[in-house]
Order: structure tokens, then sequence, then C-alpha cells
């Protein structure tokens, strides 16, 4: 085998032992070649003895020291197996002495294992309690600094919570625009092929309008608002924690979650159901235009929707808006506070942060649902 200026070749003697022989240069670029191959032919061919004949070696730096330190320490070969050097020069000799049995221990990778079952549960259960203190550690933080900032007016830097509006909710606009009107169309198509096989086209406007109000449009603006303003608070508050911004914060005697955290959960709070209401009205509008090319009047549509779509229905949907922004403010604002240290640590909080929110909105809506259901609304 052949390397940059370096070769060896391994070879079986009659005697039944084998012989390496080295020549050239063992610098770092040909000695990993000739290390990758070594260690390959050796693992492979259940050597006994080796002698090694290093009369051809020209030159030896520490790479070259260390293969050669492998070798006498027996490297991959039996446990009975102690080669034997012929040939190496003195002050290479010397460079091998240097290198002690403990340092190739040390620095020599450690083998892979794999953890039992038992101790992969265990660990996911301790990292489940964990989160869950720390999740409810901040619950209470939040709470108490809620309500200390609605006792303190101007504790509540009403200015910030413009800007998140702002940022979140007056940009967020035109996306949750053309996905609401988007559905709504959808949704009047695919509902017009079965609903004629009976004759009851003019029922799509009766569930458009439960579907929207109660249920699709609050689902669409919060996973909206989870791609959207979720990693945003994460992110922001992920960067400050990674330049040790909120220490400062700390340092002068102010609390983050109360200059910080507050303010985007009160905001999350009051735009999420806005933004649902404004939902609302484009995805009927959507559905209401496939009604309209379906030659239906709009007069008709109204009647139809005013028979169906209740109060109590609108009041769910914004309901839900409600909480699902309590859970994306709060759950982006939790993420970015636990950003640990390192270029990707903004990054993996920031996805986190995403998909715990796009889940918890999920679990949440099923919860609602199935207590509407039992409740009888």
């Amino acid at each position: 085998m052949h390397a940059t200026n370096a070769s060896c070749e391994l070879r079986q003697n009659s005697s039944g032992s084998w012989t390496l022989t080295l020549n050239g240069r063992l610098d770092a670029d040909s000695t990993a070649v000739l290390w990758k191959d070594l260690h390959t032919q050796l693992r492979h061919g259940k050597v006994s003895a080796l002698e090694v004949e290093a009369s051809g070696v020209e030159y030896c730096d520490g790479a070259g020291a260390s293969l050669l330190q492998f070798l006498s320490l027996g490297g991959v070969l039996a446990a009975e197996a102690k080669p034997t050097f012929h040939g190496l020069r003195p002050e290479f000799l010397k460079l091998i002495e240097r290198l002690s049995a403990e340092d190739y221990r040390k620095h020599r990778p450690a083998v892979s294992r794999r953890a039992p079952v038992l101790e992969h549960v265990g660990r996911s259960a301790v990292a489940l309690a964990q989160g869950t203190k720390a999740e409810l550690s901040f619950i209470g933080e939040v709470t108490a600094g809620l309500g200390r900032n609605m006792t303190r007016a101007k504790a509540m830097r009403w200015g910030e919570i413009g800007r998140v509006f702002e940022r979140a909710g007056v940009d967020a606009l035109p996306i949750i625009s053309l996905i609401s009107l988007l559905v709504g169309l959808i949704i009047a198509f695919e509902a017009a092929a079965p609903f004629a096989m009976f004759g009851a086209q003019i029922f799509i406007a009766n569930m458009l309008g439960i579907i929207m109000a109660r249920e699709m449009s609050a689902l669409m603006t919060a996973i909206i608002l989870a791609g959207r303003s979720s990693s945003a608070f994460a992110a922001e508050l992920g960067t400050m924690k990674v330049n040790e911004e909120l220490n400062a914060l700390t340092t002068m005697g102010l609390d983050p979650v109360r200059f910080l955290v507050v303010q985007r959960l009160v905001a999350g709070v009051l735009l999420a159901p806005l933004l649902t209401i404004y939902s609302i009205c484009v995805s009927i509008m959507g559905g209401v235009l496939v009604m309209v090319a379906m030659g239906f009047p709009l007069i008709t549509i109204y009647n139809q929707m005013a028979q169906s779509v209740h109060c109590a229905d609108l009041l769910i949907g914004v309901s839900k808006g409600v909480v699902f922004g309590a859970l994306i403010a709060g759950i982006g604002c939790l993420r970015g506070l636990q950003t640990k240290q390192g270029p990707s640590a903004v990054g993996e909080s920031t996805t986190r942060a995403v998909v715990a929110s796009i889940l918890l909105v999920i679990v949440a809506d099923a919860v609602i649902a199935v207590l509407l259901y039992f409740l009888r609304i």
C-alpha cells in the first residue's frame, strides 16, 4: 500500500509470523492513509506475531511516531503478540519513547456504547420532569410579573406592546389574508360536488360559516403566528441571552420576565383574537366568491349564514384566539430564555419554539373541542 511519500508492505512468513516493511517519510499526510489501511489489515488478519522492518524510514514526525507507538503497543494484535522493530534510527526510537502508553490510552477515541433501554427511559423521564418544572416556574414568574405590571401602569411599557403589535400583527396581515382567502375557496370548491349530489349546494354557506367561525380561522391564525411570532420572540430573547444582555438587565435590577416577556405575552393575547376575526371575514369572503360564481345571490348566502352562525360560534373562535395567543407568546419567550451558549443555540431555540407552539396549539384545540362537545355548546 502507498501513501504520499511513504509506503508499507505487510506479508506473512512461512513460519506464520508477519513482517511489516515501512519506507519513506512518515509525516502527517502519509501516516493517516497508512494507519487506516494497517488498522484494517491487522484487525482482519489475525496477526499473532509481527516484525517491523523500519530501516527504510527516512523521516518521522509526531504523527509517524504515534503510528509506531500504536504498533509497539500491539494495536489490534492478539494480547500475547509483541511487535519487534528492526533498523529504526535511534532518533526515531527516542521520539517513540517520549510517547507513553498512558498518552495513547488517554487520547484514544472512546468506543461508542449503546445505552440500555431503561437508561434511555430514565433520561427521558428526568428531562421531562426538569422541563415541566421549568415551565411551571416560568408560568409562575409570568403571572407574578403580569400582576405587578397591571397594578403599575407605567411599568407595562405600552410602547413595546405597540411595536410587537405592528411586527407580529400588521406585518402578518398579507399572509393571513392570502391563506384565509384560499382556504375559504378550497372548502367551498371541495364541498360543491358532494352537496350537488343532494341538491344542497346552498348549505355550503352554513358549513363555511360554522367551520370558519368556530375552528379553522383560529387554527390557521395560530399556526401562522407560531411560525412568525413565536420564532421571532425566541430569536430575540435567545440573541439577548447569548450576548449576555439579559444578565446586564438583571445586574441593573430589572427582571427580564417583567421587562421583556410580559409585554410580548400581553401583545400575543390581544393580537391573536383580532387576527382571528379578520381571518373569519376573509375566509368567508373567499367562500362567498365561489357561491356567487355558482349563481347564488348575496342575500340568499347572507340569510343562510345568519341562520346557522350565532354569536356563540364567534365567541368560541375568538376565545380560542386568546388561548392560542397566550400559548404562542409564552412558548416563544420560554424557549428564548432557555437558549444555551454556542453558534447554533439561537437556531435550536427558534426551532423548538415553533414546534412546541404548533404542538400545544393542536393539543389545546383538541381539548377545547372535547369540552365543547360535552358541554353541548
